[in-house]
């Protein structure tokens, strides 16, 4: 896989991404209808022999307004750049939103960050996209701004599903916070992932016979507390079956809530690594149980039923097939 550009747009891009092709947008996710934008930023950069970016924001302009209620984020930008250069882009530059940027007119938007930064010749966006000082900016304004700057312009229209239903990142966030993770995969492409650092729980899975790695998710994450059957990506690129829960183990503490995946058939210690949860399958809700030893029989029925799941999925795109399935190791 090629070199990606991961840059921060505060700074002017280098001489590389001169003449590129940009996809615009938020991007959280890369669902289904924002890799129609991408698709077709890529089909313009390849006729145009030139590279081809997204331009995203982060924060997400809706937690910098409402910072009290933070955006469940479906891709943060680490992840977002990894499903970005996934997808066959060159690079994802990200632009820092702030209050100055809100405020800054469609006009200078177009001029300062898209033709003097990025150096775009030509800017890919989906229909809804709207961006500057009272959101001025509409596919209308940048078609007619575009033309004005011998900048090219595509938009692109909505994309739906199988059910002519809008794919969108607030649909999936409700599919996940009802645990719904087949009809998630189903509107991304792939398979949601989480990602982070192994960090020290109470080791309760230990002592029970099923040891884990934790991740604690943010608190934004609206994810339903249950049992998932999953695949974890470590440092090494290796990815392993396993089962994991999400919750707060009310059977011992009702604590924090940590995703909790214990991997089939592996001994190997992963404190302080960062790796990469695919939730494949719900498999039930999070429950408190009379005693460990009930609880150690269900986690048994879990782990053969996950097995069970795990052994029959395949990609569901090529984009699925790299981000989850590649580097499988099966004990």
């Amino acid at each position: 896989m090629t070199t990606f550009l991961h840059h921060n747009l505060d700074n002017a891009v280098a001489d590389e991404a001169r003449g590129c092709v940009l996809a615009i947008g938020n991007f959280d996710g890369v669902h289904r209808g924002h890799q129609a934008v991408l698709e077709t930023a890529l089909d313009v950069a390849q006729k145009a022999k030139t590279k081809a970016y997204a331009i995203s924001f982060e924060p997400h302009p809706r937690t910098l307004f409402k910072p009290e209620s933070p955006v469940f984020r479906l891709t943060p930008e680490n992840m977002k750049a990894r499903v970005l250069q996934a997808f066959g882009l060159d690079g994802l530059l990200t632009l820092p939103f702030t209050r100055d940027l809100a405020a800054t007119s469609a006009d200078d938007f177009v001029d300062h960050f898209l033709l003097e930064k990025a150096g775009a010749s030509h800017v890919v966006s989906g229909f809804n996209f709207m961006f500057g000082k009272d959101r001025v900016g509409t596919p209308e304004f940048l078609r007619a701004k575009g033309e004005a700057r011998n900048m090219g312009v595509t938009i692109v229209e909505a994309h739906e599903d199988e059910n002519c239903e809008a794919i969108s990142s607030s649909r999936i966030r409700r599919c996940l916070g009802a645990g719904d993770v087949v009809e998630t995969a189903g509107l991304l492409g792939y398979r949601w992932c989480v990602s982070g650092e192994v960090i020290k729980g109470q080791q309760l899975g230990r002592t029970l016979g099923y040891p884990t790695a934790n991740l604690a998710l943010p608190e934004s994450c609206h994810l339903a507390h249950g049992i998932y059957a999953v695949r974890l990506r470590t440092e090494d690129g290796i990815l392993r079956n396993g089962v994991a829960s999400y919750g707060r183990r009310p059977t011992f503490d009702n604590g924090e809530a940590l995703l909790e995946t214990f991997i089939f058939d592996y001994s190997g210690d992963l404190y302080g690594q960062n790796i990469e949860v695919s939730l494949f399958a719900y498999l039930r809700g999070e429950e408190k149980f009379d005693s460990a030893e009930a609880l150690v029989a269900q986690m048994d029925k879990d782990t053969s039923e996950a097995r069970a799941v795990l052994a029959g999925v395949q990609p569901l795109s090529e984009l699925d097939l790299y981000l989850n399935f590649s580097n499988l190791q099966v004990g």
